[in-house]
């Protein structure tokens, strides 16, 4: 507590405070002295709690503390958890409450002003729900969020411009280095004009000059602009002929469709639907729901500073190594020599990865052929638009064989599942039986171990025969590693030629096509060239009106605040007339009555109230100054007899005391002592 003391007394006597406290005087502070001091540290961080604690009610001064406190996230020790009981302290400046605020403010001041200004900005309003349903409300409430989110995005950048090196000297070196440049760029077109003005005709030259940078500049945008057209035209190209083989392989596969077939494939894929709804999607939609529980969360949250972050992380890293402690418990009590069904275990999590991975890749090949099927529908609806036909009969033929190469592989796959599914099914079922046959023969086999006097002995077998078996699955996993590469080469060759002889019709086309483009491109450029003078035009018009509608609105605006500011001062002009009026009807109005309630008789009655007091209080003052002398006169006589009291009674008691020894006699104006 001493040490929390000394630092928050060394805080106060430093910049910006400058309190000149020491331990004695800190600590003698009365409770509202402290709340003041408590009020100019939070003054310091927000400059809007600046205010005198007296001149506010002890309520509203505990609320704007604690509003202020739970913003920059003040946690209470742990005696002061109770809210009540820490309101209470503030109200009556508790010391034990107090002390640790200050320590914690100072401890982070600077830190504490940036979590202050951000959240002047940052903390949004509360809005009631039934306020959001008006448009007008909504529509500012939306803006009011983009805009909180805009000025997080500057402040970043703010941030990250203050923390990335640059310095004011480098800014204004560069500014006057461009500035020179500037200048010497000046001199030169001075002297260039100079020399130009020799020459005969030369505005117009200028002007030609001029047109031919200009034409020049325009050349460069529209070869790019025509690159990029091209690039656009083959990419469209190219897609129209892939959305063109999937239709007509599409064809082909329902061309040799059957009752008996479809039927199957209902079967097949209502199955997958099935494990899809049960298993596969409430998973995905609980991690998604979790998710956006999570973020919620993180949204709700104010803005983290340096130290929570950090705090963050040093709890992040505590229960990072408290799971390796468990995982490590773990794997120290489940040894795998003891574990017998490992092996089971293994085979049952491979069938169920499997059975995920096949749902995913399913799932991604619906997605793509749904996106295909909009593509191509977008495509065609295209087509038809520009007036152009679609060979039905090849794209169906291509369709066709498609969707029968499709349904081929997809029967594959869905006879793999159903064998995966009732080889799992069979699994299961011998692990259970194989499971209750171990435990009857470890039993007997440890009986006999334990007769023989080897117990261990079939622990140590076992593991021998496991490393075995593992050595020997993977001196076959690097023979099938190899044999897989070898088909993979084999594969990659076959597939590349089997792509040049698909690419061979496929560039012919393309040659026609690049013909075709290079007869259209002089075509292209000259409507072109008008499109871009038109819209030159245009645009130059809308500029003018954009630039005369901005005029007229700001106009309009001064205008209606010139009318509100009118209005206003007309009402008020309005209201002191008919005050006035109401005073000259009272003022003249015969009934007494209604001339009492009159402003003037009012202001008469109180004029005269008052100097009838002056005038009371000038014949007291006469008064007073007339009996001055005399009563100081009595106020002396009065000293004087007291102190003439006062000496009779020192007299008196010495005569006491003198009486204890003898016995004084008066006669005659004579004392006599008689022993």
């Amino acid at each position: 507590m001493s040490e929390q003391l000394k630092f928050i007394v060394e805080q106060f006597n430093k910049d910006p405070f400058r309190k000149n406290f020491n331990l004695i005087t800190f600590d003698s502070l009365e409770p509202m002295q402290l709340l003041q001091t408590l009020n100019d540290v939070l003054a310091e961080i927000d400059p809007k709690q600046a205010l005198d604690i007296r001149e506010e009610m002890p309520e509203q001064t505990v609320k704007r503390m604690c509003a202020l406190l739970g913003m920059l996230k003040y946690k209470p020790p742990g005696n002061q958890s109770d809210v009540s009981s820490f309101r209470q302290g503030l109200v009556i400046g508790s010391k034990p409450v107090i002390h640790p605020i200050l320590h914690w403010l100072l401890q982070r001041v600077s830190e504490l002003k940036k979590r202050a200004y951000l959240a002047r900005f940052l903390v949004k309003l509360e809005v009631p729900a039934e306020f959001l349903q008006d448009d007008v409300i909504n529509d500012t409430y939306h803006q009011y969020e983009e805009l909180v989110e805009g000025f997080k995005t500057y402040h970043k950048e703010c941030e990250q411009l203050r923390t990335s090196g640059f310095s004011t000297a480098e800014i204004r070196r560069d500014i006057s280095a461009m500035e020179e440049e500037k200048n010497q760029l000046i001199k030169r077109v001075e002297r260039l004009k100079k020399r130009v003005e020799t020459v005969s005709n030369h505005p117009r030259m200028l002007e030609q000059a001029r047109q031919l940078r200009v034409e020049k500049e325009r050349e460069e945008a529209l070869a790019h602009q025509k690159q990029e057209q091209k690039n656009q035209l083959f990419q469209a190209e190219q897609r129209l002929q892939r959305s063109q083989q999937q239709l007509n392989d599409m064809r082909q596969a329902a061309a040799d469709a059957n009752p008996e077939s479809l039927m199957k494939r209902l079967e097949e894929e209502i199955k997958i639907n099935s494990y899809m709804v049960s298993e596969k999607l409430p998973k995905e939609l609980e991690g998604m729901r979790q998710t956006v529980q999570y973020l919620q969360k993180v949204a709700s949250e104010p803005a983290m500073g340096q130290a929570d972050l950090q705090e963050l992380e040093d709890k992040i890293k505590e229960v990072d190594s408290q799971i390796n402690q468990l995982i490590e418990k773990k794997m120290m009590r489940n040894d795998p020599m003891d574990d017998k069904l490992t092996l089971y275990r293994q085979q049952a999590s491979i069938i169920i990865h499997k059975k995920e991975g096949k749902a995913q890749q399913l799932q991604e090949a619906r997605e793509g052929l749904s996106v295909a099927e909009r593509e191509l529908k977008h495509r065609i609806d295209q087509r038809g638009a520009d007036g152009e036909g679609v060979n039905h009969e090849d794209a169906m033929k291509r369709l066709v064989a498609k969707v029968r190469s499709k349904a081929t592989v997809y029967k594959k796959k869905r006879q793999e599942m159903a064998e995966l599914k009732a080889e799992y099914g069979v699994l299961q079922r011998t692990e259970d039986i194989l499971k209750k046959r171990h435990e009857t023969v470890q039993e007997r086999l440890q009986t006999v171990e334990a007769e023989k006097g080897i117990s261990g002995y079939s622990n140590t077998q076992e593991e021998l025969e496991r490393v075995s078996a593992i050595k020997s699955e993977l001196d076959e996993k690097k023979g099938r590693t190899l044999d897989d590469m070898s088909e993979m080469v084999m594969k990659l060759n076959s597939m590349i030629a089997e792509k040049k002889t698909a690419l061979a019709p496929i560039i012919k086309e393309l040659r026609s096509l690049r013909q075709q483009c290079q007869e259209l491109s002089p075509e292209y450029d000259e409507k072109k060239g008008q499109y871009e003078s038109c819209a030159a035009g245009l645009e130059s018009n809308r500029s003018k009106l954009e630039q005369e509608v901005k005029a007229l609105r700001e106009e309009t605006a001064q205008e209606e605040n010139r009318y509100h500011h009118i209005n206003c001062m007309s009402e008020i002009i309005e209201m002191q007339i008919q005050r006035a009026a109401e005073e000259m009807k009272a003022y003249v109005s015969s009934d007494p009555q209604e001339r009492k309630k009159a402003i003037r008789e009012v202001y008469m009655k109180n004029i005269s109230e008052q100097e009838l007091l002056g005038k009371k209080l000038r014949e007291k003052q006469k008064t007073v100054r007339e009996s001055h002398g005399a009563n100081m006169e009595q106020m002396k006589m009065w000293r004087d007899l007291e102190q003439l009291m006062e000496c009779k009674k020192q007299c008196f008691v010495r005569a006491q005391s003198q009486a204890s020894i003898g016995q004084v006699i008066q006669e005659g104006g004579e004392d006599r002592l008689v022993l």
